[in-house]
């Protein structure tokens, strides 16, 4: 029971909160947490919000800088370049009422992990997952996985729930932290750190089912034609949602939903049928806040744009591999790179982009050489080939599973690194200036002769040239006709001579051209050869409209 004293006290209580004036701690964005890695060897900025004009210090590794809260409240500071350091210190940021100390900060080197879900597939859910969490033993690997908010217009910090949540905070690769980490990032982490000996960092930005047009700005995709129905079905869906209600309006429908699922199911119940389905109150949410184009983008990148980061690792395109959803992707996925450049304030961010692997069987060969992921892959492969400072990835040989979430990560993230070290960090082959080999074999030209057409591919990524166990697995060959046969294969003359008896006159070859890739082309180094194609013929995905032509890109 409360007395009469207590209730008064709690009261007075009350009427001060309500009636004391608000003071502002000062708050720095959730990208800033303990166990965080700052960026090496360029200006780190720290930013936040404050009073207006209240007066802001930042001090780490010895460096002290000072800002001026502005009108809206908003402060930034900038570090000079940073050392590289395994030793934890405090960034400490002081206002004139508060002051807000992060610890066991490390100096190495950040990336951001980009994409859908075969970068977000955690290392819990890796095929070797059973002995590599239990074998984490870096400390040094840190890892932050942002929480996946859609929004419409850019956001300037994304929620913790608290500090124990699985996104939102900074992690270690120890094993009892590990496992939530991106498979593909730790991987590409762990090769960074042993090889370099810094501290690495990975922000996961990805999100499982996103399209390319979810990670770029609207302003930039409203010229894009193919996206103009993603606009009218996203803006269509967001008036009648407004119109009837908004908010106050979704949750009474929702609550009108369950009432007359919860009499559905008693009288189910009696019946001895199955009950329906419980409604979900995902499709009564905002529009603004599913996907939609530039929704990841506002709601996810963002809010670090100011984060001083090396690169990113981008590994996307599964969910432009349905239906029509190719078409915007010619577009759509160099813009990722340009936007996010434009975003981060570096017009020459290294991207490191992951090539999809497959999934599901082979059917028809006609299914296998339209399909949207042959599609999907040459898009990608040409926007490596345009797009300086980036490398491709070669991954279709990694999934055995018919899954559209192979388990096998490690591959994967080691040949990102490979790409990282020779490309960002300017590693060499030991013992020479050679660069570092990360590229299979890249098709360069072809000739026909005596019946057969011979591939050659470009220098440096023909070295030693090998068919996997000789198996001839992978190779295509159509005549004037258009229709493709399997082919035999050899190497030959510094590169792959291609026939079939079924095709007296060839005029084509295709490799590791089918939803999911057979292929054991590669170099001497082990490196599976990129997709290729030696004709510019139209492709018409099965359950799509219109045809993908190079020529009209």
């Amino acid at each position: 029971m409360i007395d009469r004293r207590t209730r008064a006290l709690s009261l007075s209580t009350l009427l001060f909160l309500i009636t004391a004036p608000a003071v502002a701690e000062v708050r720095l964005p959730n990208i800033f947490g303990d166990h965080m890695v700052l960026q090496s060897g360029k200006p780190v900025t720290v930013w936040g919000w404050a009073d207006p004009g209240e007066t802001i210090s930042v001090s780490f590794a010895k460096q002290k800088k000072g800002a001026e809260a502005a009108a809206d409240g908003k402060w930034s500071v900038r570090l000079d370049a940073l050392e590289a350091s395994f030793t934890g210190r405090d960034l400490v940021v002081s206002g004139e009422k508060s002051e807000r100390k992060i610890s066991d900060v490390l100096v190495g080197e950040v990336w951001v992990c980009g994409g859908q879900s075969n970068m977000a597939w955690t290392l819990r859910g890796s095929r070797d997952a059973d002995i590599e969490i239990d074998s984490a033993d870096s400390p040094a690997i840190r890892f932050i996985r942002l929480p996946t908010i859609a929004r419409a217009t850019p956001q300037d910090d994304f929620p913790v729930d608290s500090p124990k949540s699985p996104t939102g905070n900074w992690r270690q690769a120890i094993p009892e932290q590990v496992e939530n980490c991106t498979a593909v990032g730790y991987y590409f982490a762990r090769r960074l750190h042993r090889r370099l000996r810094v501290p690495v960092g990975l922000v996961d930005t990805s999100w499982g089912g996103t399209m390319a047009q979810h990670w770029v700005t609207k302003e930039t995709l409203r010229p894009i034609e193919a996206m103009q129905p993603y606009f009218e079905t996203y803006e269509t869906a967001r008036k009648a949602w407004i119109d009837a209600g908004g908010q106050k309006g979704a949750d009474a429908r929702y609550a009108k939903a369950l009432e007359d699922w919860d009499a559905a199911r008693a009288d189910a119940e009696k019946a001895g049928k199955r009950a329906p389905r419980r409604p979900n109150q995902k499709a009564f949410a905002n529009p603004d806040e599913k996907g939609h184009p530039g929704a990841m983008l506002y709601g996810v990148i963002s809010p670090i744009t100011k984060l001083a980061i090396r690169g990113v690792v981008f590994y996307q395109g599964e969910n432009n591999s349905f239906g029509v959803s190719w078409k915007p992707f010619p577009k759509t996925y160099p813009a990722v790179i340009s936007d996010w450049r434009r975003l981060f304030g570096d017009p020459e961010l290294p991207f490191g982009l992951i090539q999809i692997s497959g999934w599901s069987t082979r059917r028809s060969m006609t299914y296998d050489m339209n399909h949207h992921t042959n599609v999907v892959r040459e898009i990608q492969f040409r926007t490596w080939r345009s797009t300086p400072k980036t490398g491709l990835v070669v991954t279709f040989d990694t999934n055995s599973s018919r899954s559209i979430h192979p388990g096998r990560k490690l591959p994967v993230g080691e040949r990102t690194a490979r790409w990282a070290l020779a490309e960002v960090y300017g590693i060499t082959k030991r013992g020479s200036k050679d660069p570092l080999e990360w590229k299979g074999p890249i098709f360069e030209s072809s000739e026909t002769r005596d019946g057969k057409i011979l591939v050659r591919f470009e220098k440096g990524s023909d070295r030693g040239l090998v068919l996997d166990q000789d198996v001839e697995a992978g190779f295509y060959i159509a005549g004037e006709d258009r229709v493709f046969h399997h082919a035999r294969a050899r190497i030959r003359d510094g590169g792959v001579e291609i026939w079939s008896d079924e095709v007296p006159k060839p005029v084509a070859v295709r490799y590791a051209f089918s939803n999911l890739p057979a292929g054991g082309l590669m170099n001497g180094r082990e490196l599976p050869a990129y997709p290729f194609r030696t004709d510019t013929w139209p492709m018409t995905p099965h359950q799509s409209t219109g045809s993908y032509e190079v020529d009209k890109l």
